[in-house]
């Protein structure tokens, strides 16, 4: 009887949490995508594709779409070469001091890109770019030799910040493959680029892909970068048109519609990638990691050693080290476009940038707004995934991709979407000018984050754990709270820390969202920069990159020390 009962609290219990799960995220994820696609093709309640049809036939959203397209197609290309390529060198060969250049090439990964953009538009602006005035007056040149601010520009700023997606998928794989097949093609009298060509990149196909797709779908989606590089020049990609339409129409609700339109576009183009890598998965077999404690061949690199360590260390060189130095430089000068002499420096920057109004509480407003979204987004990433992995209930494939859908999108599409639904026309609630509206956006975009990393947890942890602590007489949520909580805490701590960091540095999901009290510390450096005060915009970048730093040095130790439990 007493079991019987048990088991009725259980199953009660279990239908509470999966209502639960799906109200949430009906109303964080499903309302807001549903408001897009409602205000695109919907007018005063009448379905029109008159809205739809005006912004596809206009030509600069047009060119917007191709420029999109373009610069994620190359990006995509570039990025996915160079991480295979020294994935490989860093995985496979005897290159020197692998572990010191593989951490460094995942830097890039820590800081945001549209910081980079921001040193080497300072660099090499095709009007005053440092290293351009220098060399044209060195070589007495007739004009500026490079152009940042172009199609190319954009491309290069973004692959040397994306390709350690495709690297750190690759290295990882490369060090796991079961060496066999390559053996066996060396055996058989095969060159050593025969057997790369042949063996080695088929087997790595899906990690390739699942980095290339990430590139594809980050470049797709980004603002940052080809807004500081091509927003001036009127080199427009499809975020940034989103964001100039309503900026242009000052937040009103048509602009905000127009934006919903074009939003449609960029989804359609981010699924048709969708499609197509799992079209490419879907084709063969990639069966390389085996039972065997075997560590694949290192390639003796004989001649080519010290020229590929040397073109190693001028690539770490260009994308991490140059980007640094010239936000940090120019945060010092006294004036912008003065030479980079020691009498132009000053610390008055610094002081200038904390004096004025909003730059205390944009840093304020990113702590906030990063640790409750990542509390919250921990929590709620593990009650839908404790759903999916242990209740299991009918309909739970519709959970698991509804709460993954979110960071598929591009995030100012997802701003769009949190604008129409949280503006009070469906709550009566009006969340607009106000952190919290920033917060739900963060809670939608990064949820899949904690979902994964406690899904892959709570596979691990066996069911009849949780039924042995119920026959010893504990309830269901007592054996929830005292086993299965704590045997995945260090996944759900995991969870936190890839919502936090990524949430400190966003800009891409706010820029629509923000209001005068509630700038992110990324906008607000977007916002100095846009409004032509250099120095100080790089100041408080640099304030930025010296947290970003700190934050990452806490999260690795903290890290370590859960797997060293």
């Amino acid at each position: 009887m007493a079991a019987a009962k048990d088991n009725e609290r259980k199953l009660n219990m279990d239908a509470i949490l999966t209502v639960v799960c799906f109200i949430l995220l009906l109303i964080i994820v499903v309302i807001p995508i549903f408001m897009i696609v409602y205000n695109a093709f919907f007018f005063e309640g009448k379905f029109s594709l008159d809205l739809f049809t005006s912004q596809m036939t206009d030509s600069k959203n047009l060119s917007a779409m191709w420029n999109t397209v373009q610069i994620a197609i190359l990006t995509t290309i570039i990025g996915t070469i160079m991480g295979v390529f020294y994935a490989w060198l860093l995985g496979r060969s005897d290159i020197p001091a692998k572990g010191l250049m593989r951490a460094l090439f995942n830097i890039p990964y820590m800081f945001p890109p549209f910081l980079g953009a921001m040193a080497w538009d300072l660099l090499l602006n095709g009007r005053s770019g440092y290293l351009n005035r220098w060399l044209r007056t060195t070589f007495g040149l007739s004009k500026m030799p490079f152009n940042i601010n172009s199609i190319w520009g954009i491309v290069f700023v973004e692959v040397s910040y994306y390709f350690p997606f495709v690297f750190m998928q690759v290295v990882s794989a490369l060090e796991r493959m079961d060496p066999t097949l390559e053996e066996s093609a060396r055996i058989a009298g095969a060159k050593q680029s025969t057997v790369i060509w042949k063996i080695t990149l088929p087997l790595m196909k899906p990690s390739i892909s699942a980095g290339a797709l990430l590139i594809l779908t980050t470049s797709l989606a980004h603002f940052g970068v080809p807004s500081i590089l091509g927003y001036a020049q009127g080199i427009y990609t499809l975020p940034t048109r989103i964001y100039a339409v309503i900026y242009n129409s000052t937040g009103s609700f048509e602009g905000i519609r127009q934006g919903a339109a074009l939003s449609v576009m960029l989804v359609v183009v981010v699924a048709i990638a969708l499609i197509l890598q799992n079209k490419i998965l879907s084709s063969g077999s990639y069966d390389i990691i085996k039972g065997k404690s075997m560590r694949p061949t290192l390639i003796k690199l004989r001649g080519a050693k010290i020229p590929l360590l040397i073109l190693a260390i001028f690539t770490l060189v260009l994308i991490v080290l140059v980007p640094l130095v010239m936000i940090f430089l120019i945060s010092f000068i006294k004036a912008y476009g003065l030479p980079l002499k020691f009498e132009n420096f000053t610390f008055a920057q610094y002081q200038k940038v904390f004096n004025m109004n909003g730059t205390v509480d944009s840093i304020k407003n990113s702590l906030i707004l990063s640790i409750s979204a990542g509390v919250i987004s921990m929590f709620l990433g593990t009650l839908v995934a404790y759903v999916v992995q242990k209740i299991k209930p009918k309909g739970k494939e519709v959970l698991e991709v509804v709460s993954v859908l979110p960071y598929s999108i591009p995030g100012t599409v997802l701003s769009i979407g949190v604008i129409l639904a949280w503006s009070g026309a469906i709550f009566g609630i009006s969340l607009y000018n106000t952190l919290w509206i920033i917060l739900v956006a963060y809670i939608a975009r990064y949820l899949s984050f904690s979902m994964k990393t406690s899904s892959a947890a709570l596979l691990q942890v066996h069911s009849s754990l949780e039924e042995a602590a119920r026959v010893c007489g504990a309830s269901h949520t007592e054996s929830l709270s005292d086993i299965t909580l704590p045997l995945i805490r260090p996944a759900m701590v995991s969870g936190f820390f890839l919502i936090f960091l990524p949430a400190m540095r966003e800009v891409t999901t706010s820029i629509l969202l923000y209001g005068p009290k509630t700038m992110t510390l990324g906008v607000k450096i977007y916002s100095l920069r846009d409004a032509g005060m250099i120095p100080q915009a790089a100041a408080l970048a640099s304030v930025a990159i010296v947290i970003i730093i700190i934050l990452n040095t806490i999260v690795t130790e903290i890290t370590k020390e859960r797997k060293g439990v």
